[in-house]
């Protein structure tokens, strides 16, 4: 079963190929800015795009605030850079192909639709501050306002 994350964890380095042709390192980010760390399940599907563009509308106001968004996903880069560019995302996306870094946030979890059961990433999303602490953590998360509630915990921080 997947790791439980807790409020006032340090979160453990990690890394992963990213699009832009980045390495993506967590330890790169510490005591410089804030990340918003989205899980989702799939590139270019309805939900995952919307969630994506109400990140990307909000974008400078979360760059305003320090922080950095990276949206996660077991989708390769060519799928990732496709989805990027088509929607225009000024954020990162990374590619966890082997789900190592959601089973390190717990989102890799058993699944049901229409009765059939399977292994699959449930919608969550970290706020992650620049000492490395996770601050909030959103679970099964609802697209519809979910980027503006996330701007709103950024703000508080």
């Amino acid at each position: 079963m997947s790791t439980k994350l807790n409020i006032g964890d340090t979160i453990a380095d990690f890394e992963a190929p990213a699009t832009s042709d980045l390495n993506f390192k967590l330890s790169n980010y510490k005591g410089k800015s804030n990340l918003v760390i989205y899980f989702y399940p799939k590139d270019s599907t309805p939900g995952c795009t919307t969630e994506g563009k109400d990140f990307r509308d909000r974008y400078d106001q979360f760059k305003a605030l320090n922080t950095e968004i990276f949206g996660v996903s077991k989708d390769s880069m060519k799928r990732h850079d496709n989805f990027k560019a088509k929607q225009e995302f000024p954020f990162e996306l990374i590619s966890d192909i082997d789900t190592d870094i959601c089973e390190q946030f717990g989102v890799w979890q058993l699944k049901k639709t229409f009765g059939k059961e399977y292994m699959g990433i449930v919608r969550s999303t970290f706020l992650i501050d620049k000492d490395g602490v996770l601050r909030q953590i959103w679970d099964k998360v609802k697209v519809k306002g979910h980027a503006e509630e996330v701007l709103e915990a950024v703000t508080a921080l």
